[in-house]
């Protein structure tokens, strides 16, 4: 059987990063889809594990080959999705989670319908906002993240759940929820369904 693709998305400050992390440690047979950055890595983030770092001109010369499903600039670094490596994965029976930003799924859900799409929010708008600030970014930087926030909520909004991170280990449990439910949908069984019947 293919392997299930989780696409999560969520503003900056949300908590998905640590929901998917906790996700991935309670269920070893789930992978997490590497995406590709031009971005520099971020203290403890390992290249091949938490992303593919490319310089600007390899990444282009991906984008000009088709080797990206999606890709998107952000803040002025490109971010990608190669479609060979997911779907080795999916083939190969592996579940995957892949971590989107919204413009990105709707590329995803054109070419894998069948996946299911979280977006992952924080309790309210002022806690996002106290999240941010905790990060000790410009008052200008934090302005646009809560801006660019606001519009990946309304974009996302055709997502099939929404998780909302008032307490890390109850959104871990929604997400978890999600999962399990989704690999237990009746029509990802049809062909063992089928084998009973015949």
């Amino acid at each position: 059987m293919p392997g299930l693709l989780l696409v999560v998305s969520a503003p900056s400050g949300a908590g998905k990063t640590s929901i998917c992390r906790e996700t991935l440690r309670a269920f070893p047979e789930l992978r997490f889809s590497v995406s590709s950055t031009t971005r520099p890595p971020r203290p403890g983030e390992v290249d091949g594990k938490d992303y593919f770092f490319l310089s600007p001109e390899e990444f282009r010369e991906r984008i000009g080959r088709g080797e990206f499903i999606e890709w998107v600039e952000n803040y002025g670094q490109l971010y990608g999705t190669a479609k060979n490596t997911m779907d080795a994965f999916l083939a190969q029976g592996h579940d995957l989670i892949l971590d989107i930003e919204p413009r990105g799924a709707k590329a995803i859900r054109e070419v894998y319908p069948r996946a299911v799409f979280i977006l992952i929010l924080p309790p309210s708008l002022d806690e996002l906002k106290s999240r941010l600030a905790k990060r000790g970014e410009s008052a200008a930087v934090m302005e646009r993240r809560l801006r660019t926030a606001l519009d990946e909520i309304r974009a996302a909004l055709w997502y099939d759940y929404v998780v909302f991170n008032d307490r890390l280990d109850e959104a871990v449990d929604r997400f978890r929820a999600v999962y399990l439910a989704e690999k237990c949908r009746r029509g990802r069984h049809d062909e063992r369904i089928a084998a009973f019947l015949s």
